[in-house]
């Protein structure tokens, strides 16, 4: 999992975990995670194809708001499920590999750990 990807799940959760059912447009995500739209969207378009997300266009009239309608993307339960799932995955191999790194550089310092 990318960096980028784990940032939005963990958005996306952040807000599941508060209220199951309140959605986020696009550019509230990408305020969320300090990435760009052109990575945010492709992201979500990504989520939406495995069934993680739904997604709903707002009900509106963008001339008379004077803006574009917002598409707004939601955990499905699975998708929250699986979105946990793979981020403590991702978590466990992360230990792993600085465990592992940790040895590895004490091995070079001569001090063998068990």
């Amino acid at each position: 999992m990318t960096t980028t990807v784990r940032l939005v799940l963990e958005a996306l959760l952040r807000v599941w975990d508060d209220d199951p059912t309140v959605a986020l447009y696009g550019l509230e995500i990408t305020a969320r995670t300090g990435l760009l739209p052109g990575t945010t969207y492709p992201i979500l378009q990504r989520l939406l194809d495995h069934g993680w997300l739904t997604d709903e266009w707002e009900n509106l009239d963008p001339r008379a708001a004077a803006r574009p309608r917002r598409r707004y993307y939601r955990l499905t339960e699975d998708g929250a499920s699986q979105a946990r799932k793979a981020l403590q995955d991702v978590s466990a191999r992360s230990d792993a590999r600085r465990l592992a790194w940790a040895r590895g550089l004490d091995a070079v310092a001569g001090h063998e750990t068990a």
